[in-house]
């Protein structure tokens, strides 16, 4: 048995998801990042987002967009424009460092006030009742970042009415019927290859078309998005499962910021 209570590389994640024909539907393509990656996606898509393999809180993950002979990244609050792909990635290589980078297909998703919206989903086991979804909020993008993470200044809403004012309540209701089937077969697979893993929070992005999609995977979850939001039941029922297999959580969050509609 895998004793395991966390799994940092997003690599490892992704492979575990894919391996169900349900899931592997909803992950956009993900590849290690090579220069023969990187163009066939950007070719194939011509926009991309390149992450780190291990990371947390969108450090690190830029936005890369190609188009007419220009190449641009979006790197926090800096935008790089590039006329060749090989000085770009030149470039990119020196700013990753050495480290292990993915690249992974761009969804255009919603947008909020023109600003890019995801969202995050709560998972988490009860001794008594199993997998949960415990909490569901939506995430807004700093004006000039390209992440929705609230600990990159993303503003941080009410899922559901926040749904309802882009998509129409009856759209905002399928998709979040949708973001819990998604939760459940997520927990699901993690369960078979980890079975000491206790909760999940899954970043899960929509597109215009209302196509859900899962960007990653987190299998140690911060759950500061809950506390900016006006309801704080979805908040204490964390708090509580967390306590139930031996999580405390700080929540003190003063980057993200709470979002009114």
């Amino acid at each position: 048995m895998n004793k395991q209570t966390g799994v940092s590389s997003k690599w490892v994640k992704t492979r575990i998801i894919a391996r169900s024909a349900f899931l592997s539907s909803h992950i956009p393509t993900t590849l290690r990042l090579t220069p023969h990656s990187l163009i066939k996606l950007l070719h194939q898509h011509g926009m991309v987002y390149v992450k780190p393999e291990s990371g947390s809180r969108g450090v690190g993950v830029m936005r890369l967009d190609g188009a007419k002979g220009k190449w641009s990244v979006r790197d926090g609050m800096k935008q790089h424009t590039f006329t060749t792909f090989g000085v770009m990635f030149k470039w990119l290589r020196s700013r990753i460092n050495g480290k292990s980078y993915l690249v992974q297909k761009g969804i255009h998703v919603l947008r909020h006030a023109g600003k890019p919206v995801d969202f995050r989903v709560m998972i988490q086991k009860g001794r008594k009742v199993g997998w949960k979804v415990t909490g569901t909020v939506a995430r807004v993008a700093h004006p000039l970042k390209a992440v929705t993470n609230g600990s990159q200044g993303g503003s941080i809403y009410a899922s559901k009415a926040l749904l309802q004012r882009i998509a129409g309540q009856k759209r905002a209701t399928r998709i979040l019927k949708k973001f819990n089937r998604l939760a459940y077969s997520t927990a699901h697979c993690f369960g078979q290859s980890y079975p000491r893993i206790n909760e999940l929070g899954l970043d899960i992005a929509v597109d215009r078309k209302h196509q859900c999609w899962i960007l990653e995977v987190n299998t140690r979850p911060d759950p500061c998005p809950f506390t900016k939001l006006a309801d704080s039941s979805m908040l204490r029922t964390i708090v509580k499962y967390g306590r139930g297999y031996g999580r405390s959580y700080n929540l003190t969050c003063n980057k993200a910021r709470k979002g009114r509609i």
